[in-house]
């Protein structure tokens, strides 16, 4: 069994097909999925009716991302937030109101499963953003950095590579966990086109929503695969950018 590890998708869900094909997943695989399936492209209900669909024949563990949050949000009240509208809101109500109050109802429950986080046998770490709490993610006292959080990442980029885990100085953030992987901060900020590590965390969010590609990687071997830059597959839409 391989254990996959998924970036952002942001509704590009013609990517998810193509970089799944590219990758040769097979059902015994597991897929886990780092969040913000939504907001972006043009194909909100699409993806998420595809990853219900993928779980009922694959291994699959979904995490919550921000973006899948404020979906949520504005499905069980019907309250505009402004911010989401601006930041890739807009293509996912227009493509829930197409769609139809039954199609709501029944995403709301694969919203309302999503896990915050998921760590392996490995002690590796799978979630959206980061977390705060020196103890680790037991310890964090609000669920919603999990899935808001940009301070790990920023301060895994900051170390300086000669800390070791086992130096006074290694933060002790990271020091609990053999490997993190996250997506949420897209790594075209830092010029980067695929999987990035800095300390021990992985970054998989290789800019999907914007002009970058969808990511799949092994997490025990490092191969990765990539589909074609997601907006190749929305010629006519802007997605986030």
């Amino acid at each position: 069994m391989r254990r996959l590890v998924v970036g952002d998708i942001h509704a590009g869900v013609q990517a998810l097909k193509q970089v799944l094909e590219r990758a040769e997943v097979h059902s015994e695989d597991l897929l886990i999925f780092l969040g913000d399936y939504v907001d972006g492209w043009s194909e909100a209900v699409e993806t998420i009716d595809f990853l219900m669909q993928l779980k009922k024949t694959h291994n699959c563990i979904f995490i919550r991302g921000n973006h899948d949050d404020l979906c949520y949000d504005w499905l069980k009240s019907g309250e505009d937030n402004q911010l989401w509208l601006m930041h890739g809101g807009q293509a996912s109500m227009d493509s829930y109101v197409a769609a139809g109050d039954a199609i709501k109802k029944k995403h709301l429950v694969f919203y309302e499963e999503l896990r915050n986080y998921y760590l392996d046998s490995q002690q590796r770490l799978f979630l959206h953003a980061g977390f705060t709490n020196l103890k680790g993610v037991d310890f964090e006292y609000f669920s919603k950095t999990f899935y808001w959080d940009r301070t790990l990442w920023e301060m895994a980029l900051s170390l300086d590579p000669r800390i070791k885990k086992e130096s006074i100085f290694y933060p002790k953030r990271l020091s609990h966990y053999k490997e993190i992987y996250i997506g949420h901060t897209p790594l075209n900020k830092i010029g980067k086109s695929i999987p990035f590590k800095a300390a021990n965390v992985w970054n998989i969010d290789t800019s999907a929503a914007y002009k970058g590609p969808l990511t799949i990687m092994d997490v025990d071997t490092k191969e990765f695969w990539q589909s074609d830059p997601v907006y190749t597959h929305y010629l006519s839409e802007n997605g986030r950018n």
